[in-house]
């Protein structure tokens, strides 16, 4: 079985959200002596790219309505990765510093076409082309309709969403970018008046997948304007929970950690690199270190922060910090903050992989209080830390914590994303954290759970099986 993942995010080679995370396990671990997964995606201007020596493989012109652009395939020079991965160099379109933009119409367009056009040259044609989100939404109605690949008619598809709020629309006025195909089905393409790469892919793929079950069923309610459209096609559509990378992720060989630990070593393990983290940034080590890594961004439920941070830094009982970048009032409101609770809050805006580790690995809690979260992986590394996570029930997050007060619980979950919802919840966990002996029990216990992506790369294997 040849499977090939086309994505505009792969980890380590360009992340932006949880997608890079998904396709950059994902392979890994669907690899094996009967499964062969690969990856390919756009080449950016990044660090990455800059940091290593890449081979070409192949060469030609792709065409873009009436415009030609020469394109490359390459190759990584050295093996870095447990899968092979292969880049479409367009350097007009791009070769970017960044991943996506307002041009994002005629780069993706272009990195898809490149993409198939490659692949009809191979000697053997994969067994399944595995799509992932609105960037490489087009593939499946191409391959459907466009005349040049006939030959990938019986070539089964899959799309997976990770987030249906972005769907990539573009103007009717665009649709003679895409290659050849008979006028008569441009409905597919059609959606609320525009050009809809996410639903064309959903229309035309021969399965649909979501990153969580839960996911899946709230999309039939709420998807950004394609409720109806998945629920008319909820016969080929599924949801698989994502898995972390089971390596990667294990504070027990973590790089990047002060103090390594396992499950019988947690405790101290947890107390070293809490006391390195609060030192490093002024906080109080005897306290309850609660935190969020991630966007700035309504959909985190971020800009509830400054107020419900402020309800419990000024009762003195609990440590805030924050890693993470978006929204600009958000970004100002939550770095005043420090000039007013110095020693029990800070804040790092930016990204730091390094760092996102170490924070997992000191934390009493994280943070979730997300309006839309597609499955999550920040609640999976921080179980696999030994961190309690404090969530909202929404899509993957219900999927994979129960709340402290049910059956089998160990985590704190909250309904809704209000202030008050927030406060309430950091409050039980400042309650729990009171209770030593429960506490620590629970920080071992969490660290059993198993979330690797072994068995949800089975599922995704199982599913292509029976199409």
């Amino acid at each position: 079985m040849n499977i090939v993942h086309i994505s505009a995010e792969c980890y380590p080679v360009a992340k932006v959200g949880g997608l890079a995370d998904v396709v950059g396990a994902l392979p890994k671990y669907q690899n094996s002596a009967t499964v062969s997964s690969q990856v390919i995606m756009p080449f950016y201007n990044n660090t990455f790219t800059k940091a290593n020596i890449f081979n070409t493989i192949y060469e030609s012109q792709l065409e873009l309505g009436d415009i030609s652009y020469p394109y490359k395939i390459l190759t990584l020079k050295e093996s870095l990765l447990d899968f092979d991965i292969f880049f479409v160099d367009v350097p007009e379109l791009l070769f970017k510093e960044y991943v996506y933009s307002n041009d994002d119409t005629e780069r993706f367009l272009a990195f898809q076409i490149a993409s198939l056009d490659w692949m009809l040259t191979w000697d053997t044609y994969p067994d399944y082309i595995h799509c992932h989100d609105h960037h490489t939404g087009l593939i499946p109605f191409m391959l459907q309709e466009s005349f040049k690949y006939e030959h990938f008619r019986k070539t089964p598809n899959i799309l997976t969403i990770h987030n249906a709020q972005y769907q990539g629309w573009f103007s009717h006025q665009k649709v003679n970018l895409v290659p050849p195909f008979n006028f008569d089905n441009v409905g597919f393409l059609d959606w609320g008046g525009s050009v809809n790469p996410l639903a064309a892919a959903i229309k035309c793929a021969w399965r649909v997948t979501t990153v969580s079950p839960s996911y899946m069923e709230e999309l039939k309610l709420s998807a950004n304007g394609l409720e109806d459209l998945l629920n008319h096609e909820s016969a080929k559509c599924s949801g698989i929970l994502n898995g972390i990378d089971w390596n990667v992720w294990n504070p027990e060989t973590d790089n990047y950690l002060i103090s390594n630990y396992n499950t019988k070593t947690v405790v101290s393990g947890k107390k070293t690199n809490k006391k390195h983290l609060c030192d490093t940034f002024n906080l109080d080590f005897n306290k309850p270190l609660f935190v969020f890594i991630g966007r700035l961004v309504g959909e985190k439920g971020s800009d509830l922060f400054p107020e419900a941070f402020k309800n419990i830094l000024e009762k003195g009982d609990a440590s805030i910090l924050l890693l993470g970048s978006g929204h600009n009032d958000t970004e100002i409101q939550l770095e005043a903050l420090k000039n007013d609770y110095k020693g029990s809050y800070n804040a790092f805006i930016g990204y730091d992989e390094a760092l996102s580790h170490v924070i997992y690995a000191s934390a009493d809690f994280l943070l979730m209080p997300s309006r839309v979260e597609p499955c999550g992986l920040n609640q999976m590394y921080a179980l696999r830390y030994g961190t309690i996570p404090i969530v909202r029930r929404i899509g993957g997050l219900k999927d994979t914590v129960i709340d402290l007060s049910e059956k089998n619980g160990f985590g704190i979950c909250h309904k809704d994303v209000t202030v008050s919802d927030i406060t309430n919840a950091i409050e039980r966990g400042v309650s729990l954290y009171k209770d030593n002996n429960t506490y620590k029990q629970l920080s071992a216990q969490i660290m059993k759970i198993n979330h690797s992506w072994d068995a949800s790369a089975k599922e995704y294997i199982k599913l292509y099986k029976s199409i």
